[in-house]
Order: structure tokens, then sequence, then C-alpha cells
């Protein structure tokens, strides 16, 4: 089936950014991609790029329909040997946009296809050169902004975690075999395991699936970045603040009250992890319709956030409507992490800042659930007091451990499906056996753990359906 999925044609794509740089490079695979080059390239040092050696540059002339096009270098890989698996020649040449153009459109001529988003990773993947968990790390590693991502990716394309689901799956397999075995030897009444061993094994597979979907969070935090609802009411600095993490003037400053009436967003990278900060629309009673627009977009920024930052304006503490505003947001933080921000403290002294601080602690575990132990912040967003503090508490405010190169972590929402749906069957399995029901109303859950996990790394899949999905994100030229 797999042999089905593969094109016969030849692909070509550009494999550098889009604009213009110094060189870009163009990618050409498949069994005609030495001699479609072949067409349109020419130098001294070899007659025929049939001859050339691999993994060599050569330096010569790009043309035409007898049009010079560029000079640059071209170097061949034949298959096996190359990141396809198929033979490819990759083209560096000016980074001109025209060139490139030109370029594409003379392979095209001579019988190339424009590759889709993926095809050539795709390609290595149904050849064999990497299995589908590392197929789908190249995607991430290109998209990297971070230490953490670029880490995360790196250790998944390097394949230590598809040894792991190769593991996971080889105990699986010999777990299914011995209660198949019993099948088969059921009418002599031999036991190859005894079923607290079965029981044992299970547990020791669930116990690992489970740490590795419970990685999914930190995964996906680093991967997507952790989005920060910076709320609270009007002229309270938030966008003050959002523009003092970010160091540069990212939202509107005003003393007029409403001037943020959207959300604004932007990322920052702190200690290898991206946070999401949004500034959301000040929180208040208002008349104007675009406003409220604005306001309810920000309750549902709230919602979504992981974290929520509660700017609170230290000078206005002791006004009543102000503090009965603010005990009215407070229902909606209850299941949430948030931080209260005392803000603009830099208007007051120590002994002020500790008697404010002291309210809003009262208020604050007054009136939200009683197991609340509020972490207050004096802060001064305008002078850039306690941001240190801020940046370092962001981590800990959401309970993310550090991430070691060691770490095993899925950041892929794929592959935490298939580990859930493998770690449902195993319960099913194991409430099975502890019940005592027969061997073989056992088995299927357990080939459908199999497959779940082989699904993984691609083992079990012979859809394109299911290949297009996975690599239709990719870039073109990858």
């Amino acid at each position: 089936m797999i042999s089905s999925l593969i094109g016969s044609d030849t692909i070509c794509a550009v494999a550098t950014a889009p604009g213009v740089g110094g060189i870009a490079i163009i990618r050409v695979s498949g069994s005609e991609a030495i001699g479609i080059v072949d067409q349109i390239f020419s130098c001294k040092e070899v007659r025929t790029l049939e001859r050339a050696k691999q993994r060599t540059a050569y330096f010569g002339r790009f043309s035409h329909e007898r049009t010079v096009i560029d000079e640059g270098l071209i170097t061949c890989f034949k298959a096996p040997h190359s990141y396809t698996g198929e033979d490819v020649v990759e083209i560096s040449c000016h980074g001109s946009s025209f060139i490139q153009q030109k370029l594409l459109e003379a392979l095209t001529d001579q019988g190339c296809r424009m590759a889709a988003p993926g095809e050539f990773t795709r390609r290595a993947y149904l050849n064999g050169k990497m299995d589908l968990s590392r197929a789908e790390a190249v995607a991430d590693l290109i998209a990297s902004e971070s230490e953490a991502q670029h880490r995360m990716a790196l250790a998944q394309m390097r394949g230590g975690y598809s040894a792991e689901f190769a593991q996971l799956r080889e105990r699986l397999v010999y777990l299914t075999s011995l209660m198949e075995l019993e099948l088969d030897f059921s009418e002599e009444d031999v036991t190859f395991a005894d079923r607290t061993q079965l029981l044992q094994l299970l547990d020791e597979l669930m116990e690992k699936i489970v740490r590795l979907t419970e990685s999914f969070r930190l995964g996906n935090a680093i991967k997507r970045g952790i989005p920060v609802a910076i709320a609270g009411a009007t002229n309270v600095g938030k966008s003050t603040l959002l523009n003092a993490l970010l160091g540069e003037e990212r939202a509107i400053v005003s003393d007029i009250p409403g001037t943020t009436r959207d959300t604004i967003e932007d990322v920052l990278n702190i200690d290898g992890i991206l946070f999401r900060f949004i500034d959301t629309a000040g929180l208040r009673s208002t008349d104007d319709t675009i406003e409220a627009l604005g306001i309810d977009r920000s309750y549902n920024q709230m919602d979504k956030a992981s974290l929520v930052l509660l700017l609170i304006d230290a000078l206005r503490i002791a006004d009543e409507d102000y503090r009965t505003a603010l005990i009215q947001l407070l229902p909606r933080l209850e299941d949430k992490p948030f931080l209260a921000l005392l803000n603009k403290v830099d208007a007051l002294d120590m002994e002020e800042i500790s008697s404010v601080k002291q309210v809003l602690s009262t208020l604050l575990t007054t009136h939200t659930s009683t197991d609340f132990k509020p972490l207050i912040l004096p802060i001064s967003a305008k002078r850039g007091d306690g941001l240190d503090q801020l940046r370092s508490e962001l981590r800990q405010a959401l309970s993310l451990p550090e991430l070691r190169s060691t770490d095993l972590i899925v950041s892929n929402a794929r592959h935490h499906a298939l580990l859930t749906t493998a770690l449902e069957s195993l319960r099913t399995v194991c409430q099975g056996l502890t019940d005592g029901l027969p061997t073989d109303l056992l088995t299927p859950d357990l080939r459908g753990a199999i497959i779940a996990i082989g699904e993984v790394t691609g083992e079990d899949i012979t859809s394109d359906t299911v290949l297009h999905t996975v690599f239709s994100h990719f870039c073109i030229g990858k």
C-alpha cells in the first residue's frame, strides 16, 4: 500500500524562504531529477550529471531555450542516499525571485512538477528514510522560535521519541501474543502468564502512557505559546504593562478611559518559553457599542487564557465603587491561575504599599475560594519596578516544570489523541482482566492500542487521507 502512495513523477520547489536574498536553493527529487537538471545545466568539469560525484558541488551555467538564466552550483544525491530516498539535485542560485521563477519554469518545461506542501518530507517517510513522528518533527524544527521549541523538536527528530514508541508497541505485541497463545491452547488448559503478571505488565505500560499524555500540557505550551490575558478596569495600566514587558510601544497608552477597544496580542520569550500576552479592553459598564464589543472580547480572552494577570490600581483600591467592580470580576477567575498585580506603587511609600497589599489580600481571600492564597506583586508598569519578579513568577504560576534535554515531551495533538485512545483501550483490558473476562474478549482492545501507538510513528498508517493531513501543514520545498 505504501508504494502506491509514492508519486512516480519528479518534483521541484524553492526550498528557501520567499523574498530576495543572497542565494536561493531549489530542490528537485524523483527518478528523472538528474536527467532533467542536466538539460538546463552546463559545466566544464563534467559532461553529464550522470557522471557527477555524489555530494559534490559543481559550478556552472543554467540556460533554457538558448537563454542564460544564471550561474550557480548544483549538488547531486543519488538514491537511496538522499533526504527523500530518491535521486535529488539541489540547485544554488542567486536569490532574485525572477531567477527562481525562470529556473522553475525551465524545470517544469523539462518534465518536473511543482511540489505540494511537505511533499519532499512525505516522500522521505514513504521511502523509509524516517518515521512519521520524525517527519512531523522536521516541521516543528523549521517553525521553532525559542530554545525550548528547538530542543524539543530536535530531540524528536533524532529518534529518541520514535524509540520510546517502538518499545511501547513491542511490549504491547508481547502482551497480546501471551493472551492469544492461551486461546490457541485453550483446550489443553495451558497458561502462559497468570492474570497477576498480565495486570502488572498492563500497569507498567499504562503508567508510561499516562506520563506521556501528561507531558502534552507542557509540550503544547512550548509549541504554541502560553496565552496570558492582561485584565482589569480602565486606566489601570494594562497597555503600559504590555509595552513594558515587550520593550516597545506596542499598545496605545492614554489617560482617556476606553482607549483600548480590542485585544492586542504579542509574543515574548521568557527563559525559552513563549508567552502570548493579550492586552484586553478595560472592564467597565458602558453605553458605547464598540467599546462593549471590546469588553465582551476581553471576557472571552480571559476565559481562554492559561493565566490571567489581574492588574489593580493601587491608587484606587480605597474607592468603594472600584472595589465592588473588582469583586464582581473575581468569580471568573475561580478556576484559573492568576496573578494579582498591584500597579502604580511608584506613587506610594513602603508603608502605604504594605497597607494597600493587606487590603487587597483580605478582599481576594474573602471573595474567592477558601483554599486560595493570593500572590500579590507590587509593580510599576510605568517605571518597570517588579517586572523581573513578574517574569520569574509566570512559570511558577502555571506549575510548568523545567524542560531537560533528556525529557520526552509530547507536543503534537495527533500523538496525544492516539495515546489517549491507546490508554482507554488498555484500561478496558485491565478492567476485563480484573473482572475475569475471557481472553478472546480482551484481545481486540489490545490490538486497538497497538494500532494507535503504531500510528504515532506511522507503522499502521495506510490511508492517504491521514498522510495528506499531516504533510499539508508543511512549507513548500520541505
